[in-house]
């Protein structure tokens, strides 16, 4: 069956706000965790929410990770002046 594109996203959003005291940038694996999905449905919606802008993608070259756009370390680097 596949997800709720909105309910998929709130679950997304929250479960990154409530870890964002730990750290800034999560795994795929991460993700499709929080919405309990297969990997297949899972990377639909987290596309879409990179599209969107709901989720920022960060690749280091070797490992691929996802975020919330404006938080973390790298993101207060970029915008000093």
């Amino acid at each position: 069956m596949p997800l709720d594109y909105e309910e998929s996203k709130t679950k997304i959003v929250e479960g990154l706000t409530k870890k964002l005291k730990r750290k800034s940038k999560f795994y795929f694996n991460d993700l499709a965790k929080i919405l309990e999905a297969k990997p297949r449905e899972a990377k639909k919606v987290v596309n879409r929410l990179v599209q969107e802008g709901v989720l920022e993608y960060w690749s280091s070259g070797s490992t691929s990770m996802y975020g919330l756009p404006g938080t973390g370390k790298q993101a207060a680097a970029e915008h000093e002046d």
